[in-house]
């Protein structure tokens, strides 16, 4: 990614617990969203990745801080950058925030791999030459 990328995202009742914070798991949704929308700002969507390359980006690992929490209502903003490529892996550093006020942060390892093996496999060149 030449650049780093925000998603606003306005945080929803079902996206919390019963005391209206935002419950953990669905950070991580955020930064997948985040992610896919990245790639579609580039010029490739999901469907097409799948459909027309035969491949899928896949999570291998995932480091998350969860600082401070968001609530019901807030709005947020998720950051991604792309900050390693190598020949089948993408390295993320995601952060939510509220304003300037960072809530979370992550590190993620994305995988492509190979729709029929579900195997890892080159990043298309394409994908390769336009993060770069």
């Amino acid at each position: 990614m030449k650049q780093v990328f925000t998603l606003p995202i306005r945080v929803y009742y079902e996206d919390t617990d019963a005391g209206s914070v935002v419950y953990h798991s669905q950070y991580l949704n955020f930064m997948e969203r985040a992610r896919t929308e990245a790639l579609r700002s580039l010029g490739f969507a999901q469907s097409e990745l799948r459909d027309k390359m035969g491949i899928l980006f896949v999570v291998r690992a995932l480091e998350v801080q969860y600082q401070k929490p968001a609530v019901f209502d807030d709005e947020l903003s998720v950051v991604t950058e792309l900050i390693g490529m190598r020949r089948c892996l993408l390295t993320f550093k995601q952060s939510i925030q509220r304003g300037d006020e960072q809530l979370t942060q992550a590190t993620v390892e994305v995988v492509c791999v190979d729709i029929e093996k579900f195997k890892p496999t080159s990043i298309p060149s394409e994908i390769r030459n336009s993060m770069q």
